[in-house]
């Protein structure tokens, strides 16, 4: 694959960093954005896949996550901008922060954002802060989702795109030890004064403009959480065929085998919802196809990685065991939107769903 080999000249310790200036500079991060449509560019979810695939095969889940957030969510919406900024990015030259999950409200109530933006001619000012950011402590801008007016309606949001060394910015790195390379952090934003230039796109469709683009980040968690466990089963199949209890193979017990079985089942049953619902998802900005595959990739990942932290036993817990994975794939559970509220959402549209089973 061109974006396996395009990695293989990047150092195994290079940091996220060094990873997107690779992607970007021999023009994969371009090439997954080729398609134009009257939204607005789309991606391409092959090569949305495949560069998600490559950079999970170095295993630092922290580095993947945030290729991901910024390839398939940041950057579709970073290119309505008027300015340079898209091209900087898309080539490598800097990192691009999504800065919506909001200090003053929980994760998925995003009409409950407390960040606030007043638009005054030609000049902007921005006040609040924002929490868990992917690449938020290397990223020479922030995509900030703030509210332009009073209200929980869905046009009273818009984006606006801030420096990361604007007078008022203030970048404290998130306490953690998980997810390292994804350069999480915490952003406050005091006073910062940005010209009109700053917003993107009309005031009032930060939220329609979000979700169109969300259903793409949904199909990418969905690419790689089946790279994800696809590796870890590997690595589990080996274990298990080591692993002797009373002289006997682990992997020669039919009960291992068949919940082995049973899980790579499951990576396949999301290898293809992801391949059928992809272009639905990014060129249809298909809603239900978003949260369904979302719903799958928490269900799937989490029983996956549960079973193979068991048959890995005690070795499971050294400091790169698939504990370690497991701890960190709980992200695809929360992030985006909690499984729970995906399948609410696929619950809503149970008619639509079933009738289009029966045809």
């Amino acid at each position: 694959m061109p974006e396996a080999a395009v990695l293989s000249t990047v150092d195994s310790a290079a940091g996220g960093g060094r990873v997107w200036q690779r992607l970007g500079s021999a023009g994969v991060l371009r090439e997954q954005y080729r398609r134009r449509t009257a939204t607005g560019l789309v991606a391409d979810p092959e090569r949305l896949g495949a560069t998600l695939r490559a950079v999970d095969a170095r295993t630092d889940n922290g580095i993947t996550l945030s290729v991901l957030v910024q390839s398939a969510s940041a950057l579709p919406i970073l290119a309505t901008g008027t300015g340079p900024e898209f091209d900087e990015v898309v080539a490598g030259d800097s990192e691009v922060a999504l800065a919506a999950t909001d200090a003053a409200a929980p994760g998925s109530d995003l009409t409950g954002l407390g960040t606030e933006v007043e638009i005054d001619g030609d000049a902007v000012r921005l006040e609040g802060a924002k929490r868990w950011v992917t690449t938020a402590t290397r990223a020479a801008y922030f995509l900030v989702l703030a509210r332009h007016r009073p209200g929980r309606h869905f046009t009273a949001f818009t984006w606006v795109l801030v420096p990361a060394d604007a007078p008022g910015v203030r970048v404290s790195p998130a306490t953690t030890t998980l997810l390292a390379g994804a350069g999480i952090g915490h952003v406050e934003f005091s006073g910062v004064r940005l010209p009109a230039s700053a917003v993107l796109g009309r005031p009032g469709r930060g939220l329609a403009l979000f979700a169109r683009h969300m259903g793409t980040e949904r199909l990418a968690g969905a690419q790689w959480a089946t790279a994800l466990t696809s590796r870890v089963l590997e690595r589990t199949r080996t274990s298990l065929a080591r692993r002797e209890i009373d002289g006997r193979a682990l992997w020669d017990h039919d009960a291992v085998r068949q919940e082995f079985a049973g899980c790579l089942v499951r990576v396949r049953e999301l290898r293809a919802l992801h391949e059928a619902l992809g272009e639905r998802v990014v060129e249809d900005h298909d809603l239900t196809s978003a949260a369904t595959l979302k719903a799958a990739v928490g269900l799937t990942a989490d029983e996956v990685l549960s079973r193979c932290a068991k048959w890995q036993g005690a070795d499971g817990f050294a400091d790169d065991g698939v504990q370690l994975e497991r701890a960190e794939a709980a992200v695809f559970g929360i992030g985006g939107g909690v499984t729970e509220l995906m399948l609410g959402a696929v619950a809503d549209a149970a008619e639509p769903l079933l009738k289009e089973l029966r045809t």
